[in-house]
């Protein structure tokens, strides 16, 4: 990522001030108010299994059906939650971030191009 830049002859877009704009600002908040806690929650489960793993043998291989113990069920579940995460970022992203995105990217395509067409024109 480079420095944002303010608009000149050359480039048609001030991102500074689009980084400042409120759409932007709302976009950043709608990321970071899903990303944030939801890795937290995920390090946490992360951390809690790795203690578990290291501190609580005993409770870790309890036999849950066969040779299946409760260590192999909780670190195939950090897999699923993996994917689960995963697919539920997607999800909000396509819902949530999407569409805000479209809204910024729109405004700053018609900039460049109306900058493009005027530079054609002189």
């Amino acid at each position: 990522m480079g420095i944002p830049t303010p608009a000149s002859k050359d480039n048609p877009v001030d991102f500074m001030a689009e980084q400042n704009s409120r759409e932007f600002q709302k976009l950043r908040t709608s990321h970071r108010n899903f990303v944030f806690p939801v890795a937290a929650g995920f390090l946490v489960w992360y951390f809690a299994y790795v203690l578990l793993a290291a501190y609580a043998h005993e409770f870790m291989s309890i036999k849950v059906w066969g040779s299946l113990n409760i260590g192999l069920v909780l670190g195939l579940l950090q897999f699923v939650t993996t994917f689960g995460i995963t697919t539920w970022y997607v999800s909000y992203a396509n819902r949530k971030l999407d569409p805000q995105a479209a809204v910024i990217r729109e405004r700053l395509e018609l900039r460049i191009d109306s900058a493009t067409k005027t530079k054609k024109e002189v």
